[in-house]
C-alpha cells in the first residue's frame, strides 16, 4: 500500500501576505466557529478560512448534541451529574485515553454550553427522555430541532454578531513556518485558482479528520475501509499532515465514530434512541448478530460483516412516536426509508426477511424483554414494553462518520511534539485533534465529537488569543 505523503511546510510565502490576523482558524465547523467566538471574547481579531461557500462542516450532518455535565438545566430537572461523572463515563467507554485532557473537557463542558447560550445566543436546551449508550446521566444539550444544521446556524449568527471575519471559498493549501515550528502564514487558494498568503500570530487547525481520505482510512482503520463515508468531503487529513510535518505527535489513529444505522441508499441516519428503547437489528437471514445497545459506533463494523453489509432495524409504533422528535427521522420518512407493516407476514414481505426467522426473532426478543430468557449477546431488554404491531423497519448499513485519532494536544488545545513540548503557536481541536474515544470504534459515546469540537474550540481560541496578544 502506498504511504500518505507528508505535506511540506514552506519557509517563505509564495507572495507577500495580503493581511495579518492575530488568530487564523482553518475550518468553519463547530470547532472553528467556537474557537473564533472565544478568541474574539479574549480581544483578538480573528479570520476563519472555510473551503465551502458557507460554513457547515461535519457538524451540519450530525444531530448537534453536546454533552454538558452539572448544568442548571440538569439541576432543575432533578438530574444528578458532575464533570467527574462525565469524565468517568468517557474513560470507561474508551477503556483508556488521556485522563487529563478528558478531565479538562468535562470540567468546562457546562460552562461552554452556558457561554454559547447566554453570551452568544446559541439556542441550547437539555434533551431528556432517554440515555445514550455509555452515558449514566441525561446531559445532552441540543438546539430546538436537534440538528447540526441548526447548531451551525446559531454559531454562524453568533460569529457575525461578534465581528468574526469569515473567508469562504478559501482552501488552505500550505503553511509557512520557521525552523522552530512557529507558523507565520497560511496560503489560500481561491476559486479562480489564484493563491494568497495571510499572516498570523497563532493558528488553530479546525479542519476535521481524515474520513474523506480513502488512502488514510485504509492505512489507519482497515476494519472500516470501504464503508460508506457519511461526513464532510473536505475531511482529507490536511491538519494531520501539516502537524506531522511540523514535528507533532499523533495518537489513536485507528479510532473513529461509526454508525450502525445509516439508511441504505438514502444517506440518512436512523438514530439510536429507537434501539436503546427496545428496537433491535437483524441481518438479511433474519438473525440477530450483536448486542446493539453497546453503541452505534461499534455496530457499524458488525453490520458490515453481515451478508451484503446490510441490517434491518426492527421497531414499532411506540418507538416511531419517540423518533418523531428528531428531524433526521422525518427526513427518513419523506425518503421512504421507513417500512410499516401491520403483521409479521407483511413485514417479512416488505423487507424480504425470511418470515419464520423474523417471527422467531420477534418472539425471542419479547421473551428477553419479559425476562423469560437471556440475550445470547448479553443485552438487557427488560424494563421496556415488548414490541407490538404495527411494526416498523429500516434497511441500514454501517457507515464511517468521522475519525477520532489526530494530533496530540494538551488541555488547552496546544499541539504537542512527541516529547510532550508544545509547538510555539499551533492549536488543534475537533477532528484535527486526538479525540477522547480511545482506540478503535467501541470507545465512542454520543457527543464525543462535539464535546471536543466545542470544548477544544473554546480552550484553543482563548489560549491562541493570549499568545497572539504577546
Amino acid at each position: 500500500m502506498a504511504m500518505v505523503a507528508i505535506m511540506p511546510i514552506l519557509r517563505t510565502p509564495p507572495a507577500e501576505p495580503i493581511a495579518h490576523y492575530p488568530v487564523v482558524i482553518i475550518g468553519g465547523g463547530a470547532c472553528g466557529l467556537t474557537a473564533a467566538l472565544a478568541a474574539r471574547d479574549a480581544g483578538a481579531e480573528v479570520l476563519v478560512l472555510e473551503r465551502d461557500p458557507s460554513p457547515r462542516g461535519t457538524t451540519a450532518m450530525s444531530t448537534g448534541l453536546i454533552p454538558a455535565a452539572g448544568t442548571p438545566e440538569q439541576a432543575a430537572a432533578g438530574i444528578e451529574d458532575s464533570p467527574e461523572r462525565l469524565a468517568a463515563d468517557i474513560i470507561a467507554k474508551a477503556k483508556g485515553g488521556d485522563a487529563a485532557v478528558v478531565a479538562s473537557l468535562a470540567r468546562q463542558s457546562a460552562g461552554t454550553a452556558q457561554w454559547l447560550r447566554e453570551a452568544h445566543g446559541v439556542p441550547l436546551s437539555l434533551v431528556t427522555g432517554f440515555l445514550y449508550p455509555g452515558h449514566t446521566a441525561m446531559r445532552m444539550m441540543g438546539t430546538p430541532n436537534r440538528t447540526g444544521e441548526e447548531l451551525m446556524a446559531g454559531l454562524l449568527n453568533a460569529c457575525t454578531a461578534a465581528g468574526v471575519d469569515i473567508l469562504t471559498d478559501a482552501t488552505a493549501t500550505d503553511l509557512v513556518a520557521d525552523d522552530a515550528g512557529r507558523v507565520t502564514a497560511v496560503v489560500v487558494r481561491r476559486p479562480d485558482g489564484s493563491e494568497e498568503a495571510i499572516a498570523c500570530s497563532a493558528l488553530i487547525l479546525a479542519c476535521s479528520g481524515f474520513g474523506g481520505n480513502a488512502e488514510m482510512v485504509a492505512r489507519h482503520i482497515p476494519e472500516i475501509a470501504g464503508a460508506v463515508f457519511h461526513g464532510h468531503p473536505g475531511n482529507k487529513g490536511d491538519a494531520l499532515l501539516w502537524g506531522e510535518a511540523l514535528g507533532a505527535a499523533t495518537a489513536d489513529m485507528n479510532a473513529y465514530q461509526g454508525h450502525g444505522g445509516l439508511a441504505a441508499g438514502h444517506g440518512i441516519p436512523i438514530l439510536w434512541p429507537l434501539i436503546m428503547q427496545g428496537g433491535f437489528q437483524l441481518n438479511k437471514l433474519g438473525q440477530r448478530f450483536a448486542n446493539e445497545a453497546l453503541g452505534y459506533s461499534e455496530q457499524a463494523a458488525k453490520i458490515n460483516a453481515q451478508p451484503d453489509s446490510i441490517a434491518y432495524s426492527i421497531f414499532d409504533e411506540r418507538l416511531h412516536q419517540l423518533m418523531l422528535g428528531f428531524d433526521d427521522y422525518h427526513d427518513a420518512l419523506r425518503a421512504g426509508a421507513i417500512i410499516e407493516a401491520a403483521t409479521i407476514p407483511e413485514l417479512a414481505n416488505k423487507t424480504g426477511l425470511p418470515e419464520a426467522a423474523l417471527a422467531q426473532a420477534l418472539a425471542d426478543v419479547e421473551a428477553m424483554t419479559l425476562g423469560q430468557k437471556p440475550c445470547p449477546f448479553g443485552r438487557d431488554f427488560t424494563g421496556k414494553p415488548p414490541l407490538a404491531p404495527p411494526y416498523r423497519a429500516a434497511r441500514v448499513t454501517g457507515a464511517l462518520f468521522h475519525t477520532q485519532g489526530g494530533l496530540m494536544v494538551d488541555g488547552e488545545g496546544r499541539v504537542l511534539r512527541a516529547d510532550g513540548s508544545p509547538l510555539p503557536n499551533l492549536f488543534a481541536g475537533g477532528g484535527a485533534a486526538r479525540g477522547v474515544s480511545g482506540a478503535g470504534a467501541s470507545g465512542y459515546i454520543a457527543g464525543n465529537g462535539l464535546l471536543t469540537a466545542t470544548g477544544f474550540g473554546r480552550l484553543a481560541g482563548t489560549a491562541a488569543a493570549m499568545i497572539a496578544k504577546g
